[in-house]
């Protein structure tokens, strides 16, 4: 039934939170960071996320729930050990001294994991590749446009709903962004780079779910252009919000 998804993912999205929150694994002060306008906001509802995410892709599409496990596992390496280098240049540079970023960590992961779940979900190769760098794209482009409360929930939300009639991920998608996205909005959550990508991943799973070659077609050109354009994309996201260039918080753009 139409919904179900949906509401299941936005259920476990809170349980999630409520379970961190309650046990703070590691110590409280694990769990907060400043966002941009110097308020203490928690990160209980990246990993919340990014699980309720990937459990109920996976339960429709198993391929499409490792993608978003591997790309929230991804971005929770980054939100923990992720220095503030931005740019593919940065650290492909890092890498060729010998210096595996958390940048390049995300970059290959989520790429990988991409890659083998597109190749799983198309039967033709060419569809294959496409829905690869769908998704791997979508990952990258909702973790761009989270440079201020609610933009990447909100973006997700925005552009998962359409595509609810389609697919059933789109539901797991909107799900788990909708559930966080008050707070997120309010600045008492911040999502990081683990619930940013992984509702991404998500996100370019449903559109290889509800997509033939001509719609994986528009959607790839339309995330590796977001690529390309990756600071502009940013920046304007952000527009009227940040007083300067140091409050991005991306270390892969």
């Amino acid at each position: 039934m139409r919904g179900t998804s949906l509401g299941i993912t936005a259920a476990l999205t809170r349980v999630g939170i409520t379970a961190l929150r309650a046990t703070a694994p590691g110590g409280r002060g694990r769990w907060e960071r400043t966002n941009y306008a110097g308020r203490t906001v928690e990160l209980y509802a990246g990993p919340a996320t990014a699980l309720a995410a990937a459990i109920g892709a996976g339960r429709i599409r198993p391929a499409a729930g490792l993608a978003v496990a591997v790309a929230g596992l991804c971005g929770a390496y980054d939100d923990v050990a992720g220095d503030h280098r931005r740019g593919f240049r940065a650290h492909m540079a890092a890498l060729r001294d010998g210096e595996v970023t958390s940048g390049a960590v995300k970059l290959f992961g989520i790429s990988a994991a991409g890659l083998v779940a597109g190749a799983l979900m198309k039967e033709r190769l060419v569809d294959k590749a496409l829905a690869g760098v769908v998704i791997a794209g979508a990952a990258h482009f909702v973790n761009l446009v989270d440079v201020r409360p609610g933009r990447a929930a909100g973006a997700v939300v925005a552009l998962g709903v359409p595509g609810m009639v389609r697919s059933e991920v789109a539901e797991v998608a909107v799900g788990a962004a909708g559930a966080v996205l008050p707070d997120d909005l309010g600045e008492r959550v911040m999502i990081g780079d683990a619930g940013a990508h992984a509702l991404g991943a998500a996100l370019g799973a449903a559109v290889v779910e509800g997509n033939g070659r001509l719609g994986l077609v528009a959607h790839a050109a339309a995330v590796v252009a977001a690529a390309v354009c990756g600071g502009a994309v940013s920046r304007v996201s952000a527009a009227g919000t940040f007083r300067s260039e140091e409050a991005y918080r991306h270390s892969c753009e």
